[in-house]
């Protein structure tokens, strides 16, 4: 089970949003880079970045603090969201250093879109799924479509996408516990790797996630951290050790794992 913390940038800031409002803002730090340090010292194995700024916009706006955080970690895989339209913004963001980026909105309007990123940038391309009650919400969570969660990720399931980032939109940020259920149904239903995010609260989520990514060679392989390792009801650094004690275990038992 990889554990990814999330920093979610607005206006070069470090904030953390409740259900994807932009108006509920909570800042927690105004230096990327020192946030970041804070993670990886911790024993973070990647980093969740998040332009809000250009989930809204359409277009990155926190770029440069992407960009600094890449620089300061080169050997440090980075995935990152918002805003990411066109080929070229996935180019410069490569470029800076960057591992991974994170397709949205974009995969929901033009599917065909992440397919050619795909063939363009193999291994480098997450499609993120936001949903509410089952069905993908788009343009910074603002809007709710008509495209079901498992029908959008089924379309990409050989394209070529390394994984799928589902969030319940509805427990983001609230603190109310990861929906392990709604995960794993996705999970079960394509054969691409699933992170898990929104809502994970404390260690009961992770060892839930942890149980449920041991079974199989694909399923739920991972979870974004966010609003609990910056509040502390969640410390990184005992939840990595956890996770890694949870795989020494599970590959003693001769069972299949994937950590993506």
């Amino acid at each position: 089970m990889l554990l990814l913390p999330a920093i979610d940038l607005k206006d070069g800031q470090c904030v953390r949003l409740r259900q994807g409002r932009m108006e509920d803002t909570t800042v927690f730090s105004d230096s990327p880079v020192d946030t970041a340090t804070r993670w990886v010292e911790a024993g973070a194995k990647r980093l969740h970045l998040v332009d809000l700024n250009g989930a809204f916009d359409g277009e990155p706006v926190n770029n440069s603090a992407v960009e600094a955080i890449a620089k300061k970690f080169p050997d440090l895989p980075i995935q990152i969201g918002g805003g990411i339209r066109d080929a070229k913004t996935v180019q410069a963001y490569l470029d800076a250093g960057v591992t991974y980026c994170i397709i949205g909105t974009k995969a929901v309007e033009d599917p065909e879109f992440v397919k050619d990123l795909c063939k363009q940038f193999p291994g480098h391309i997450i499609v993120g799924i936001d949903a509410k009650n089952g069905m993908v919400a788009t343009d910074g969570w603002a809007e709710v479509s008509t495209v079901s969660a498992i029908d959008l990720a089924k379309q990409f399931e050989e394209a070529g996408v390394v994984a799928i980032v589902y969030t319940d939109i509805a427990r983001d940020g609230m603190m109310k516990g990861v929906n392990i259920e709604a995960t794993v149904e996705l999970a079960n239903s394509i054969n691409i790797p699933v992170i898990a995010s929104g809502g994970v609260a404390n260690m009961d989520d992770i060892i839930g996630l942890c149980k449920v990514g041991s079974i199989g060679s694909k399923g739920v392989t991972g979870t974004i951290l966010g609003r609990s390792i910056y509040e502390g009801t969640i410390d990184l650094k005992e939840a990595q050790e956890y996770v890694d004690k949870w795989k020494r275990l599970i590959e003693k038992a001769d069972q299949p794992w994937i950590e993506s």
